[in-house]
């Protein structure tokens, strides 16, 4: 079979399994890349996320994570909701109003490798769901899905940027396809609306300054000098997102395991001021906001309260 009806399969059955598109790129070095992150890393721009400086040659090499790699199969499953919380309370990311996307993601992948390893023969490769040295957003825009914005997230200007990014790595030689250009333009609207100014430049993200970083990874007390610019943001934020002219076009997503707790959507802040862990663990059963356990997620709210 030719490589591009190989490529035609693999994009067919991605779409079946609920994928909004997949593209394919030539799995070699991230040369462009590779100083970026280099001078990224240099400036600490990580914070105290200490993992972005392992495994860097792997970050940049997918032959060093599958033996032999041939093509990097880029996947996005959208996650924008139908529902949105209720405005007058604190503020929960849209990507973790549902079930964990690792999960849900990891998933798909199987069954994606599968459906190759059935239809084509011996594939070896590995998936990949935002939890291993891959830059994720990098392959995405190399196989043609989106270009990186000024906010460093990956753009289309069909379904704006509400989306997961996913890999598959495999040692099966595929028909490639090609980067598309970039269409932020003039426009700095993700720059200017920053709440903590974490977009540094254009496609300069600071994430030591970002409240999805503050919210999320950091472990230690909330600075001081925050207070009264998270925007009531109690679990990541969405702010350069929600700003970004091409989210005009996002669509509702059709992924039940993304459907959020009704209490998410509900909740006033005196709910939120109120919760217990056992209301917690409850609402937020198999979701991403767990990832704070609750004595991190209370942090956020004591913070925004005070």
């Amino acid at each position: 079979m030719a490589l591009k009806n190989y490529a035609d399969l693999i994009k067919d059955e991605a779409k079946r399994l609920g994928f909004l598109s997949c593209g394919i790129s030539k799995a070699g070095f991230l040369e462009h890349e590779a100083p970026r992150l280099e001078k990224w890393l240099k400036e600490n721009k990580h914070g105290q996320m200490g993992y972005m400086e392992n495994h860097f040659d792997k970050r940049l090499n997918p032959k060093l994570l599958v033996d032999d790699a041939k093509s990097v199969i880029s996947l996005l499953l959208n996650y924008y909701p139908s529902e949105f919380q209720n405005q007058e309370s604190y503020k929960i990311s849209k990507y973790a109003y549902g079930q964990d996307y690792h999960f849900v993601i990891k998933e798909k992948l199987r069954e994606l490798l599968f459906f190759i390893q059935s239809e084509i023969g011996e594939v070896n490769g590995r998936a990949f769901v935002d939890s291993a040295p891959v830059l994720d957003k990098a392959w995405a825009a190399k196989s043609g899905l989106g270009w990186i914005g000024k906010n460093a997230n990956l753009i289309t200007q069909k379904v704006g940027s509400f989306y997961f990014i996913a890999e598959l790595i495999v040692d099966l030689e595929l028909e490639y396809d090609l980067a598309t250009t970039d269409h932020c333009g003039t426009c700095t609207a993700c720059i200017d609306s920053c709440p903590t100014q974490a977009i540094v430049a254009p496609y300069v993200v600071d994430g030591s300054k970002c409240i999805s970083y503050f919210t999320i990874e950091l472990k230690d007390n909330l600075p001081e000098e925050m207070k009264g610019k998270f925007q009531d943001w109690a679990f990541g934020c969405d702010v350069c997102q929600d700003v970004c002219p091409w989210n005009r076009f996002a669509k509702p997503h059709n992924e039940p395991l993304f459907e959020p707790n009704s209490a998410i959507l509900n909740f006033t802040k005196k709910d939120w001021e109120e919760i217990t862990k056992e209301t917690f663990s409850k609402v937020f059963q198999g979701a991403a906001v767990k990832r704070t356990k609750f004595e991190g997620f209370e942090r956020n709210i004591k913070f925004l309260k005070n």
